[in-house]
């Protein structure tokens, strides 16, 4: 088996070429996909992730993440994380040490500090001066760009990984689709994963990544599972073309496939080959 990723955004780059690098040395999908988020959350430049995420409107940065690993479909998952940066580690610990799927707020918090995660200011000095200025002015950019990850590894065994801050200066408390199984990230071993980015609210309600991996088990392709899906969303609620929802698939033998509302969507694929970047179509 060929291992695959790919990852979503133009910081995708980097992410895929981090899974790439592990998974060509052997490593399994699970650890591909969490050590290719980590990059991710680790760059204070990217302000939709991480260190330097968009806080909520109260200043404070709540990061949600989430992996899910074929074998067995298991899932780890944090949601109102706060003060720990490495969401996608935290995690895969609820995945690997909990009987659980999900952590949420104080208890997320809690349970990464018991697990050796040190907590720190979260807030860059650019991510605090546009929080100020919005504060002021009411005015901030759109900001919902999740970090995704699918990868297959030689063993032929799946995996997908989430990991953002949100929507930028959100309610206190609210959570998106990212550490949402179904919603945000699935992933079955013996048909394919999915996972999705952008308007959150609008990935739940239509639990995107789960119907993909079901269009996929009837046979579709990826690619087509991808589009019908994001087809069957905007014309059921054509206000989705005028806010970004993107997904992404990865199939069992390696094809993917990947759709948005609208203009403005990127993925980095990677194989044995180089790792390139693909701006996607709408529908």
């Amino acid at each position: 088996m060929k291992p695959v990723a790919i990852a979503t955004w133009r910081f995708g780059l980097a992410t895929c070429e981090e899974a790439m690098k592990h998974l060509l040395s052997g490593a399994t999908a699970l650890d591909a996909v969490e050590r290719g988020i980590r990059v991710t959350e680790d760059d204070p430049e990217i302000d939709t992730v991480g260190y330097g995420g968009a806080p909520n409107a109260e200043g404070i940065v709540e990061l949600d993440a989430a992996i899910m690993w074929g074998p067995g479909r298991r899932l780890g998952a944090v949601s109102g994380l706060r003060d720990i940066a490495e969401a996608i580690s935290v995690a895969r610990l609820v995945l690997e040490n909990t009987p659980h799927c999900l952590l949420t707020g104080i208890g997320a918090r809690d349970f990464a500090i018991a697990n050796g995660f040190k907590p720190r200011n979260m807030l860059t000095p650019e991510s605090k001066a546009r929080w100020e200025e919005w504060k002021k002015t009411g005015i901030a950019n759109e900001s919902h760009d999740t970090v995704c990850v699918l990868a297959l590894d030689k063993n032929g065994d799946l995996c997908a990984g989430t990991s953002t801050s949100g929507i930028r200066y959100k309610m206190p408390g609210r959570v998106g689709d990212s550490p949402l199984v179904g919603c945000g990230l699935y992933c079955d071993n013996a048909v394919g994963a999915a996972a999705a980015t952008g308007q959150g609210e609008d990935i739940m309600r239509y639990a995107m990544s789960f119907r993909i991996v079901e269009e996929m088990r009837r046979g579709h392709s990826p690619m087509e599972a991808c589009r019908n899906t994001m087809e069957w969303a905007v014309t059921d609620d054509p206000r989705m073309r005028n806010r970004i929802s993107c997904v992404i698939a990865l199939g069992k033998d390696g094809q993917w496939g990947a759709a948005a509302s609208k203009k403005g969507f990127t993925v980095a694929t990677g194989g044995t080959d180089e790792v390139q970047q693909l701006e996607i179509d709408p529908v």
